[in-house]
């Protein structure tokens, strides 16, 4: 069996519905379909979650709803009336969100927001099941409550309970046809709608994939495969083939440095459950994409991709004789914790800490705070603040125990004239990070794209 989940410009209108429609029912094993609210039709158009926040938003402040209210039916009865629907579909959104609204005064803030949002999924579930019976195949609409789907913690950042996975293995274990399932969101134990974090249907996804140990979790989008480069910044790498596998770990390690393949969040469960992930593109639903499993067969002296994230910076604590401090580097560590910051990369010599943490968690008006507290913990001889730095990450299991790897990254930065601030491996040799200002990254791409793939 397969659990397939397609995103907001696969759902954006009739058009892209009607070859959703066509994917799922090529193949008998797509039984479980995690849809996506309508996403943007050309550029300049606004995305259904987008219209129901600006809904939601307007709502509270008691002002008047009735166009953005109109926006979000109309994209609906559009997709309705070109697929003849006919008018009942219609008319059940409209009575949804109308009820919606009217809990704006009876819920926290946070909870309005969460039950407006995920009505785009919602709402677009059960239209995709009248679809899929115009059709004339039997598919049936399924709620989150109903099936099990439990979370926790904050509204708007909520993670699944664990005891969900046994509640929805256990509602999809004898069931026929095609079931379509609203991603984005469940409900609390009391009942509440809560929503995961922005892109929070692939979650949807992973989680209903591990939930009933699926074959594979397809992911559709609008891409034919995940390219060895981000194309913005490389763009002939969209006229080469892009990655055909590649495994867990390389895909966390490019995820984590700015790879549009998934958050961590949604490829855990997955992951967890070692379950293949494939990447597929809803336009082109011919082309293989690219599968993301356990392992696979590696050429020694290959990297699988080149990724690159902005927005970090470096912490560099310097102190003479620090390799004889008992607890120097948890003393450190603890003011971090103490801030609410937590680190990317630590590297270290004999006399020298770094640590690396998002640029963000550290605004400027908190740094002299910061410095002020890592002078009276560690007493340094000096302390300097590294901002404005871009994470490299070169990545792939073909680099395990092959000599010469890092040099051809460093090589080829130094023939652009690049200087790097920093160079961190992990002890699985799956990866190595390099630092570099962030005014270079685009052409220390560039450079190490050629060096590892042309």
């Amino acid at each position: 069996m397969k659990v397939c989940k397609f995103g907001g410009s696969s759902l954006a209108n009739a058009a892209q519905l009607k070859k959703v429609i066509d994917i799922v029912l090529a193949d008998p094993a797509r039984r479980i379909v995690v849809v996506s609210a309508p996403g943007k039709r050309h550029e300049g158009d606004t995305k259904v979650t987008d219209l129901l926040i600006e809904l939601a938003e307007l709502a509270m402040r008691g002002e008047n709803t009735d166009r953005q209210f109109g926006a979000v039916v109309e994209r609906y009865a559009e997709m309705a009336a070109e697929l003849n629907l006919g008018e009942e579909i219609v008319r059940r959104i409209e009575l949804d969100i109308t009820d919606r609204l009217a809990q704006v005064g009876s819920l926290a803030p946070e909870e309005f927001m969460d039950l407006m949002k995920a009505a785009g999924e919602d709402d677009n579930a059960k239209l995709v099941a009248v679809a899929f019976a115009a059709r004339g195949r039997k598919a049936r609409y399924v709620n989150p409550k109903d099936s099990g789907m439990i979370l926790t913690g904050r509204f708007g950042d909520a993670t699944l309970d664990p005891d969900s996975y046994a509640i929805l293995g256990r509602a999809f274990s004898n069931f026929d046809g095609i079931v379509i399932y609203p991603g984005f969101f469940g409900y609390t134990r009391d009942g509440k709608v809560a929503t995961f974090p922005r892109g929070g249907s692939d979650i949807t996804g992973s989680i209903l994939a591990a939930a009933v140990r699926a074959d594979v979790y397809e992911n559709f989008t609008d891409v034919d495969s995940v390219y060895p480069c981000d194309p913005r910044i490389v763009e002939e790498v969209k006229n080469g083939e892009g990655i055909p596998t590649m495994t867990y770990r390389e895909m966390r390690e490019l995820s984590y440095a700015g790879f549009g393949v998934f958050n961590d969040d949604a490829v855990i469960p997955a992951v967890r459950a070692r379950i293949p992930i494939n990447i597929r593109n809803t336009n082109h639903p011919a082309e293989p994409g690219t599968m993301i499993q356990q392992s696979r067969r590696v050429v020694p002296g290959t990297v699988v991709g080149v990724a690159s994230a902005d927005g970090f910076c470096n912490i560099v604590v310097e102190k003479y004789l620090m390799n004889r401090q008992i607890g120097f580097g948890r003393r450190l560590l603890q003011v971090l914790e103490d801030a609410g910051i937590s680190y990317e990369h630590m590297p270290s010599g004999v006399d020298s800490q770094c640590v690396v943490v998002k640029e963000q968690f550290i605004p400027k008006e908190m740094e002299h705070r910061l410095v002020q507290a890592l002078k009276k913990a560690l007493d340094p001889d000096f302390i300097t603040i590294e901002r404005d730095l871009t994470m490299l990450m070169i990545v792939g299991e073909g680099m395990c125990y092959t000599p010469g790897m890092l040099a051809k990254a460093c090589l080829a930065l130094a023939s652009v004239g690049i200087s790097m601030s920093m160079v961190n491996q992990g002890s699985s040799e799956v990866s190595f990070m390099i630092a570099i200002r962030s005014k270079d990254r685009d052409q220390a791409v560039r450079a190490l794209y050629r060096a590892f793939f042309t």
